[in-house]
């Protein structure tokens, strides 16, 4: 009986979707677990195209996966768990990264033309390139944690959770502690969809508060990493003496931002709160645990496939699908004292 990709996972105690990059040659894996599936492999002679009756191998069955940047801790799990789906299913992952800065769609259009996917999911799209270059693209699409709706495409469908009001919540969970001078830390909004409606989530919370909220001084824009999570709340502690808590549009910010405030000489939650954003499993192990929203990547992943496999080869109509989030208390945020709030 011939060995599959699932027994060779099995046997080594790695996962399907690690077995199948080794076995593609992807770069992303570490030396350690390629030499320990590589024995596998050796030891029973498997070769890729004995499976080909579980895995179709020709580059037209495969479905590219873009990730625009390498250091979101979010996209990690929901790639995993998207490769594992789609290779039970029989369909090759074409695996993608490239930075914050590249145009995602001429990465898709050079895709298509050499690899010949069946379909492609986006993971921390741009949705300014869409309207011009998306018309290029014949297969069906789906866009992971970023709504396509607005866009209007009968190819590209989308999964993601409600941006404004997720980051509603964030700033009301601050402004419910006593906290009013508040700091966000955020992406380029002229150039980030998701910054930008995450951005209009803080303006509706201070407003429907009755705050005002002066985005000069209170909002720092900047790429979504842990170095620029630092590098911005030191921006932010030197423009807002009195700052009482931050709020990061991303966890790996956040982290970034713990660590400025540190730094500075200053203590999390005691002398400012910081609540995150995305849910990142690194977020409920550090010291002090962080408070951010939380996206369901379970489920998130589970969808975008689901989806995606229906609209392959039927023509069916786009599905632009909200998941619920979650606010996450922890130890990163308390009540501002009593004192402070007479004197802010």
């Amino acid at each position: 009986m011939a060995i599959t990709i699932k027994d060779i996972a099995r046997e080594s105690g790695y996962a399907v979707g690690t077995v199948s990059r080794v076995l593609n040659n992807h770069p992303d894996v570490s030396e350690t677990a390629r030499a320990k599936i590589m024995e596998v492999v050796e030891k029973h002679h498997f070769r890729l195209n004995n499976n080909a009756k579980h895995l179709k191998q020709q580059s037209s069955s495969g479905i590219a996966i873009i990730i625009k940047g390498s250091q979101n801790m979010l996209f990690a799990p929901i790639v995993e768990k998207m490769q594992n789906m789609l290779l039970e299913k029989g369909f090759a992952t074409l695996i993608y990264y490239i930075s914050e800065m590249e145009n995602e769609l001429e990465t898709a259009i050079q895709i298509c033309a050499e690899r010949r996917p069946v379909g492609i999911m986006f993971l921390g799209c741009n949705l300014q390139y869409f309207p011009k270059r998306f018309p290029a693209i014949t297969v069906p699409c789906v866009l992971v944690t970023n709504s396509a709706e607005s866009l209007g495409f009968d190819n590209l469908s989308s999964v993601s959770i409600d941006d404004a009001e997720a980051a509603k919540a964030a700033v009301n969970h601050l402004l419910g502690l006593g906290h009013r001078n508040i700091g966000i830390l955020g992406g380029f909004t002229d150039k980030s969809k998701v910054a930008q409606t995450r951005f209009s989530g803080c303006l509706k919370a201070f407003n429907d508060n009755g705050m005002p909220f002066d985005a000069d001084s209170q909002y720092i824009a900047s790429m979504f990493t842990i170095r620029d999570g630092y590098n911005s709340m030191k921006t932010l502690l030197g423009r807002i003496p009195h700052i009482s808590a931050v709020f990061a549009m991303s966890d790996v910010m956040a982290l970034g931002a713990v660590r400025a405030i540190k730094d500075a000489g200053l203590n999390v939650p005691r002398d400012i709160s910081v609540v995150g954003f995305d849910g990142i499993e690194l977020s409920e192990y550090i010291f002090p645990s962080l408070t951010t929203i939380k996206q369901d990547k379970e489920k998130i992943a589970k969808r975008s496939v689901e989806i995606l496999l229906a609209n392959i080869g039927k023509k069916l109509p786009a599905v632009h699908e909200t998941v619920p989030f979650t606010v996450i208390v922890g130890e990163s945020t308390t009540q501002l004292y009593q004192e402070e709030k007479l004197n802010g």
